[in-house]
C-alpha cells in the first residue's frame, strides 16, 4: 500500500478535489470513508461528496464535549445532503476512568492529561470508524497550521496503516469561503463568530484578528503542540 501512495500522488497532481475524489472512490470503493469534523473544509468536501460519489461513507466524532452549533450542523447537514453518515462516540467505560480519576477538566492540567482526553473521545473511537479500510479522506489544508505544512494530497497514515487522502491541501482560506459562498453550503455558525476551527467545547475559544487560524485551539499550548493525536505528523 505504501507503493502505491507515490503512484497516486502522480496521479493526482493536477486534480481539482473533485477529481480526487472520483479517483479514489473509484479506486477504493467501499474501503474508503471521510472523516469530517464539520468544520468549513469538511462541509466543502461533504457537498462535493454528495454531488459525485454520494454511497461513500462519511463519518463524524461525537466527543461529547462538541458545541450545541456544532449538533444543529449535523442535522442541517443530514437534512440537506443525506450522505451516508455515521457517528462514532468515545467508550463510555473509558471516559468514566479517565474522569473519575483526573477530572472532567483534566486537559487544563498538563499536556499528557490533554493528550489522553483526546485519545478516549477522538482517537479511539477513530481507530473503529476506521476498521476494514484501506484509505480515508480529510479536509486538511498546508495552511491551517505549521504542523501541516509538509502534508500532500496522498500521504501513508503510519499510525492507522491506512492511505490517507487530502483533497483541499492545496487550498487556502479564502478558496474555502468563496466555494461555500457559491454553493450555500451550511456551516457551522460560530465561523461567524471568530472561530476558524472548531473542536470540543472546553478546548477551543475565538481568535483575534492576526492570529493564526488554530490560536483557539488549545490555546494554553504551544503551536507546534496543537495536535489532537488523529493527524500525527511523519
Amino acid at each position: 500500500m505504501k507503493e502505491l501512495v507515490d503512484i497516486l500522488n502522480e496521479e493526482l497532481k493536477n486534480a481539482s478535489p473533485q477529481e480526487v475524489l472520483g479517483l479514489v472512490y473509484e479506486r477504493f470503493k467501499d474501503k474508503i470513508a471521510f472523516a469530517s469534523s464539520l468544520g468549513y473544509e469538511d462541509q466543502v468536501l461533504t457537498q462535493m461528496i454528495a454531488t459525485s460519489c454520494p454511497e461513500m461513507k462519511i463519518f463524524t466524532l461525537d466527543t461529547g464535549r462538541l458545541f450545541p452549533e456544532t449538533y444543529d450542523l449535523i442535522e442541517k447537514t443530514v437534512a440537506r445532503y443525506k450522505p451516508n453518515f455515521q457517528i462514532y462516540f468515545p467508550d463510555y467505560q473509558a471516559v468514566e476512568t479517565m474522569t473519575n480519576s483526573k477530572g472532567v477538566n483534566l486537559f487544563y492540567d498538563s499536556i499528557d492529561n490533554r493528550k489522553l482526553c483526546c485519545s478516549v473521545r477522538k482517537t479511539m473511537p477513530l481507530k473503529r470508524a476506521l476498521s476494514g479500510l484501506e484509505a480515508w479522506i480529510t479536509g486538511l489544508r498546508r495552511s491551517q497550521s505549521i504542523t501541516r505544512t509538509h502534508l500532500q494530497v496522498v500521504e501513508w497514515d503510519e499510525a492507522n496503516q491506512l492511505i490517507k487522502i487530502n483533497p483541499l491541501i492545496n487550498w487556502n482560506e479564502d478558496d474555502v469561503i468563496i466555494y461555500i459562498n457559491n454553493h450555500n453550503i451550511p456551516y457551522n455558525l460560530l465561523h461567524d463568530k471568530g472561530f476558524p476551527s472548531i473542536g470540543c467545547q472546553p478546548c477551543t475559544r475565538s481568535i483575534e484578528v492576526g492570529e493564526d487560524v488554530r490560536a483557539g485551539r488549545w490555546w494554553w499550548e504551544l503551536p507546534e503542540q496543537k495536535e489532537c493525536g488523529l493527524h500525527k505528523a511523519k
